[in-house]
């Protein structure tokens, strides 16, 4: 069954503009039923907001049923194939066009759909967005930013790449600030961002060469590109107040990532442990009840799962494979926030900037010699 998406439009003025997102509802370990609690609990939360939900109706059309939020604000696509997790991307590019992750992404190219969502295979959706999306005019390598809780005063801090290319050379790094910063004006409302490069120390002599020349090209850039530029950072910096955008190559970012994620859940474990093991203790942790509660909050991974790949024609949002019902409603609200900020568009006409400063100093150099 296709349903038309005139179910879910919304011809209204521009800032009440009906914002649809395209969900890839079989990726993820949860299941479909927890991809459909997630975007329910956004419909309720945000009204000018519309799917259109991919995968095989047999399955969806019940779970869907079941949400009142979702009434008159989903179209469902039947589609019968699913990429797997164990499913290598170069594979899923030969024989994945019937899945739904395919079909959701399509949805965003056509021009349908303002974004997409998927908990599925990181590797197979970079692949299949890179095909079908394109990578926008000047990006080498598009990256995957997260948002990582800190001290600042917005709450969070953007790092990338976590894990879409494990190489980068300084013209990438560059590029990576850049899309940084634009993500960090639409996502977070910071109007000049500070910039930082990761290192494994703050001195100017540390680190390797594409390090130094990054740091050279970025610093360059942070005048024109309206951002400022703080030099090298640590990995203590991650979740501090000294740069608003973080930027490394993925196998650097990706292990940070997963070494936090991993931290965040030792740490509940503990206070958990720890509250269990008297009477006594049993007591105090009644006694700090909300205190519990709000820690909990804040350094739970759930608030803030969905990882933007930046450097395509078009905005794809990467919620964690394990995402449960709170971790979709959490990457489905970020698609909505940087689709209604038409983060896209300004994406590329920065990226297209920079590629035109860069040539026109190449220039300049060459007349100079």
């Amino acid at each position: 069954m296709t349903v038309s998406t005139d179910l879910i439009g919304d011809p209204t003025t521009a800032e009440n503009k009906r914002i649809i997102l395209s969900i890839d509802a079989m990726g993820g370990d949860a299941g479909p039923a927890a991809i459909v609690a997630g975007i329910s609990r956004s419909a309720l939360e945000n009204p000018n907001l519309g799917f259109i939900l991919h995968g095989p109706e047999a399955v969806l059309a019940p779970l869907l049923a079941k949400r009142k939020a979702l009434i008159g604000r989903c179209a469902l696509r039947d589609v019968p194939d699913v990429v797997k997790m164990s499913d290598k991307p170069s594979q899923t590019l030969r024989t994945g066009k019937n899945t739904s992750m395919w079909s959701a992404i399509d949805a965003v190219k056509s021009g349908e759909a303002d974004a997409c969502v998927s908990c599925g295979n990181t590797g197979a959706l970079m692949a299949m967005s890179m095909i079908r999306l394109r990578k926008l005019p000047g990006v080498n390598r598009p990256a995957i930013a997260i948002l990582w809780p800190s001290r600042s005063q917005h709450g969070f801090n953007v790092m990338l790449d976590v894990g879409a290319d494990i190489r980068a050379d300084a013209a990438d790094l560059l590029q990576y600030a850049l899309m940084g910063v634009s993500y960090a004006r639409n996502g977070l409302n910071v109007q000049r961002p500070r910039v930082g490069l990761l290192n494994v120390g703050t001195e100017e002599h540390k680190g390797r060469a594409e390090l130094h020349e990054a740091s050279e090209l970025i610093e360059a850039q942070s005048s024109a590109a309206n951002f400022e530029y703080v030099g090298f950072v640590e990995g203590g910096d991650l979740p501090g107040n000294r740069a608003d955008v973080i930027v490394t190559d993925g196998f650097t970012g990706n292990v940070a990532l997963k070494t936090g994620e991993g931290t965040a859940s030792l740490i509940g474990e503990r206070l958990r442990e720890a509250f269990a093991y008297s009477i006594a203790s049993r007591l105090a942790s009644l006694l700090a009840l909300t205190s519990l509660k709000r820690l909990r909050h804040r350094i739970d991974p759930r608030r803030v799962n969905g990882g933007v790949f930046l450097g395509l024609n078009g905005t794809v949002v990467k919620s964690h494979g394990a995402a449960d019902a709170t971790g979709v409603a959490a990457a489905t609200n970020l698609a909505f926030r940087l689709a209604q900020s038409g983060f896209s568009d300004r994406l590329a006409k920065r990226i297209a900037a920079s590629t035109q400063r860069a040539a026109q100093s190449i220039a300049e150099e060459n007349q100079s010699r």
